[in-house]
């Protein structure tokens, strides 16, 4: 891959009318010194983000592709099959990009001859209970070891956060899978690895994320997570890693406790779900005392969240 080679940030979005026109203008404000296109890939919305979009079009010469099934892999599949860049760089609603972030990212497939670079999801949050979530999204107990979350040493790992592709790499093993609502990045991430494509984790490409505003809808998108998790894993029995095996036992953990605590082993029951809430609540109060704010109590609730929902998804729920 060369330097300088042309680009495409494809982008699907929905309903992404709050923050797209601050993400399309960190697309557009890049300092890369060749061609660069931004492709978004537009499902029916209930708000005005065609109308941003085509405001875009006239303006900037954003190219609208349409998606009227709405689901992410079919998305970037349609702005891919219309983007001419030999790099691909994938972008969401929720993501915005550094100046520098297409050509650090371009230097960096050149340099590694990787099929997919990428780097730390840095979760920024506004509101008190976005900054616990972000919080939360840090955390190793929350997270554990995972870098694209957590940063990290540069080098070859199994996924990264949004990811930006040598074009010949993803046409080789086909694109984004479009039976994936969830979890079509990481599965991508295994079909490039098994074909001898190396997926590298660089900490300078680090782009800010908005997380979800409130718990509930923080449940959803883990349970979510779980739940295409396990159809991943269907797909590809050896792709399970220690971090995701966690939740899932947890939750079986957790249940089977509730079970004891009916029983006459109640001490021991309750014993293990008290040390589970005294373990989040400890997580809360480190947060708050480390950050002088008294929103980080709720990084431990919010943990629980992320762990119970992806457990219970990954246990339980039906694609």
């Amino acid at each position: 891959m060369a330097i300088g080679a042309p680009v495409s940030i494809v982008m699907p979005v929905r309903d992404e009318a709050d923050g797209l026109e601050r993400v399309l203008d960190a697309c557009l404000c890049q300092d890369y010194n060749g061609p660069l296109e931004v492709v978004v890939a537009y499902a029916p919305s209930s708000d005005a983000t065609r109308e941003i979009l085509c405001r875009y079009e006239s303006a900037h010469g954003v190219i609208i592709v349409e998606n009227p099934e709405g689901t992410t892999p079919s998305g970037l599949n349609a702005a891919i099959g219309t983007a001419s860049g030999d790099v691909v760089v994938r972008c969401d609603g929720h993501a915005v990009l550094p100046p520098d972030y297409v050509s650090t990212a371009v230097a960096t497939l050149a340099r590694t001859g990787a099929g997919n670079v990428g780097g730390v999801q840095r979760a920024v949050g506004v509101t008190p209970t976005q900054r616990a979530i972000a919080r939360a999204m840090t955390n190793p107990v929350g997270v554990g070891n995972a870098r694209f979350h957590r940063g990290g040493a540069a080098g070859a790992t199994d996924t990264v956060y949004l990811g930006v592709f040598d074009r010949q790499a993803l046409e080789q093993v086909g694109g984004f899978d479009g039976e994936l609502v969830r979890n079509q990045d990481y599965e991508l991430n295994v079909r490039l690895r098994n074909a001898g494509w190396q997926v590298w984790f660089d900490p300078a490409l680090e782009v800010e994320y908005t997380p979800r505003s409130t718990l509930r809808s923080l449940w959803k998108q883990y349970y979510d997570y779980g739940t295409w998790k396990r159809q991943v894993v269907r797909k590809h029995p050896d792709s399970l890693r220690a971090r995701q095996a966690a939740p899932p036992i947890l939750v079986a953990a957790l249940a089977g406790s509730l079970v004891l605590a009916a029983t006459s082993r109640r001490r021991f029951g309750v014993g293990l779900i008290g040390s589970y809430l005294a373990a989040l609540g400890a997580v809360g109060v480190y947060e708050a005392v480390r950050s002088k704010d008294p929103a980080a109590l709720l990084t431990g609730p919010a943990v629980g969240v992320m762990h119970v929902a992806w457990g219970t998804g990954f246990l339980t729920g039906r694609p």
